[in-house]
């Protein structure tokens, strides 16, 4: 009888044992460990006051949003051991040649892989013997009038980028001109050349877009110079649709 004791004693022990086991591996299950999204702002070229204004709004976004931004300006950090921490990589108006062929390398199997890539801005001034890269944030710089207001036509507003704006949007920026437009990127935002001076894209003139390229996700948008954008609520949402959709969350 004794023995009989001992053993129902074991048993439900072990069953206690095991239901904490089972309840804590239910609770790390639902615990979800925040995305890491690295922001890359080197400067080879021309350098944007809002850089810092644009890192800031990125990380509170992030804060508010289940995602952990990290920023670097040092392109030694791309690199296969680091790189794969980070679920996207923002290029934040980077400009000129800012990645070795070692590390365009890096970021190249990066995207093969899987990862992710947002530009914002002068992120298409940068890169411009990379061909592959140009590819992927769908066009490069040519030039700009001065800062104006114009008019945005907003011709996808599906995407969570956009789908918190009207059909048309006016916002006040530096307009870029573009020159080796990818045609195969989806177009989100075209520029109205009417409503403002100096375009010359003409009709065609895309401002924001997105595709799936070599593995991974891409997403640009060609706001972003001044600092006051970055306090816009619009183009502040604008900018986590476009995280959230290179996140895969949407």
């Amino acid at each position: 009888m004794k023995s009989y004791k001992l053993f129902l004693l074991a048993l439900s022990m072990a069953i206690g044992v095991n239901a904490q086991d089972q309840t804590e591996t239910e609770e790390s299950a639902q615990t979800k460990i925040p995305e890491l999204v690295l922001i890359f702002s080197k400067t080879e070229g021309y350098r944007h006051k809002s850089i810092e204004k644009g890192a800031q709004t990125l990380k509170e976004l992030g804060r508010a949003n289940g995602f952990i931004v990290l920023q670097t300006e040092t392109s030694a950090d791309f690199n296969a051991a680091n790189l794969k921490n980070y679920k996207l990589v923002v290029f934040l108006s980077t400009t000129m040649d800012v990645l070795n062929d070692q590390e365009q390398d890096a970021f190249k199997a990066y995207i093969n892989s899987g990862g992710n890539y947002m530009g914002i801005h002068a992120a298409t001034d940068t890169e411009y013997d990379w061909p592959w890269y140009g590819k992927m944030v769908g066009a490069y710089f040519e030039n700009h009038p001065q800062q104006q207001k114009a008019r945005i036509e907003v011709v996808d507003r599906n995407h969570p980028s956009t789908q918190h704006l009207k059909e048309e949007w006016f916002h006040f920026d530096e307009w870029y001109n573009f020159m080796n437009l990818n045609p195969d990127v989806h177009v989100l935002m075209k520029l109205d050349e009417s409503s403002y001076d100096g375009g010359t894209n003409g009709d065609n003139h895309p401002i924001a877009w997105y595709h799936e390229y070599d593995g991974g996700r891409a997403f640009y948008t060609g706001l972003g110079h001044t600092e006051a954008a970055f306090d816009d609520a619009d183009f502040k949402q604008h900018l986590l649709g476009g995280i959230e959709w290179c996140l895969g969350r949407k």
